[in-house]
């Protein structure tokens, strides 16, 4: 029997992880301070799950300077929007499964 696990992605297993993409892949792109909002998280928390992500190469991310200030953006990467998809298929298949 195949194990029905196997396509759940473990970079998605943590629910802030789980909340980037999902916030990410219903908008076009979202800041840092819009996403540390969103999921009521510390700033520290939210850069390390961003920097996770980051490296998987899942999201993409956007500096520039608004005045004196640096505005970081997020967008979800073509690879992360395929991952993440697999990744809720699985789950899917999973709560499905009799």
């Amino acid at each position: 029997m195949k194990n029905i696990i196997e396509n759940i992605n473990k970079a998605f297993e943590s629910r802030v992880r789980l909340g980037i993409m999902s916030i990410l892949l219903v908008n076009h792109e979202v800041d840092f301070n819009e996403l540390k909002d969103r999921l009521d998280l510390t700033d520290g928390n939210l850069a390390s799950h961003i920097s996770a992500l980051e490296k998987l190469e899942y999201i993409i991310v956007y500096k520039e300077f608004v005045g004196k200030k640096t505005k970081t953006t997020y967008k979800v990467s073509t690879l992360g929007k395929k991952e993440f998809n697999e990744h809720l298929k699985a789950l899917e298949k999973l709560i499905s499964k009799k």
